[in-house]
């Protein structure tokens, strides 16, 4: 009778284990619902900050709705910033990490150099953190927050942003110079750039309409204009009254002038970048290929993106959490910087 007792106790302690187990995960699915696309990496939560600064993206929009309104085109440069932070060993603020001892910056890598801007408004941003939640907002994530409100108030998607990054305590400039795509890209290296961070075509073309927000400098483009393939000639994929604006706005000889990206609404986060490039009125060449690089699945996500606005900030969204959920700092990992252009302690 004892072992029989026995017996039956074995087998239900463990079933009573698992149905427990099974009615708290219904629970817990039901009251915290996942969205669709990528779910947060172990780690990271969007509820990550609701006790130790729950006012963390109030008072990050706060300081962009400033911004912005003094010059528009920082929305485009702070959206970058998380690009140019996440494809150089993941999301973890080194991009913003001045010269230092034992640390080369990577804002001085070729494709940073004169060229990423907005580090002024990040200070500014994290100096509001620190007055109202020091030390607990990292500089990775106040890049993230950054990033996200800049794309809602150009007119963009929200999304639910899985947080608790820390941050680096080195840059990795040789890195910054290898992962980060040139404007001049053919589709082949893009595709490769992107296959690095685990990255597929999907979130190739998607996350390229980032584009759609923002200018770039004639340096970036005027290959295209006059030696397209080292014989002096433009890139004839080009329409030809575009090609003529841009010839106005940037001589062969002359100045390192600016232009909109997507001329059509600059200013505007929408799907028109993808309707420009259809039309041969991508400015840099790593935007028209993805169109003229005979890739049949990623023309037709082009197409889709051009006559569909909402499946764009659908893949938009579930691409952009993607990348940011890539190599993290977590834990014990890292630090949280006090300012995000230096380490706390250096040796």
């Amino acid at each position: 009778m004892e072992s029989s007792k026995r017996f039956l106790g074995a087998i239900f302690i463990p079933f009573l284990y698992l149905a427990v187990s099974l009615a708290f995960a219904d629970h817990h699915e039901s009251a915290h619902p996942i969205p669709i696309g990528h779910g947060p990496k172990l780690g990271l939560s969007p509820d990550f900050y609701k006790s130790t600064c729950p006012q963390a993206d109030e008072i990050v929009v706060s300081v962009l709705k400033k911004a912005i309104a003094k010059e528009q085109r920082i929305a485009a440069s702070l959206l970058r910033l998380l690009f140019h932070d996440c494809f150089v060993q993941g999301c973890d603020a080194s991009v913003l990490l001045d010269d230092s001892k034992g640390v080369l910056s990577e804002k001085n890598a070729l494709p940073n150099k004169n060229s990423i801007r907005g580090f002024e408004v990040i200070d500014e941003i994290k100096a509001a953190l620190e007055e109202t939640c020091p030390h607990t907002v990292s500089c990775a994530d106040t890049i993230a927050l950054a990033a996200r409100g800049s794309t809602v108030l150009s007119g963009g998607p929200y999304w639910e942003l899985p947080l608790g990054r820390r941050d680096s305590k080195t840059a990795y400039m040789k890195l910054a110079n290898k992962n980060l795509p040139p404007p001049n890209a053919t589709l082949h290296r893009l595709i490769k750039f992107f296959g690095r961070q685990g990255l597929d075509k999907v979130d190739l073309v998607a996350l390229s309409g980032s584009h759609t927000i923002g200018m770039a400098r004639c340096v970036s483009f005027k290959q295209r204009l006059y030696n397209q393939h080292r014989d002096n000639k433009p890139d004839m994929t080009l329409e030809k009254r575009f090609y003529y604006k841009l010839a106005s706005v940037c001589p062969r000889t002359g100045g390192d002038n600016i232009t909109p990206l997507d001329f059509a609404s600059p200013p505007k986060f929408d799907n028109s970048y993808y309707k420009l490039i259809v039309e041969g009125k991508g400015l840099l060449n790593s935007d028209q290929v993805l169109w003229t690089g005979k890739d049949p699945e990623i023309a037709h996500l082009v197409t889709s993106y051009a006559e569909n606005e909402s499946l764009f900030f659908e893949h938009y969204v579930n691409s952009i959490i993607k990348m940011g959920n890539r190599n993290p700092l977590l834990g014990y990992d890292g630090e949280i910087r006090k300012n995000c252009r230096r380490v706390n302690h250096v040796l």
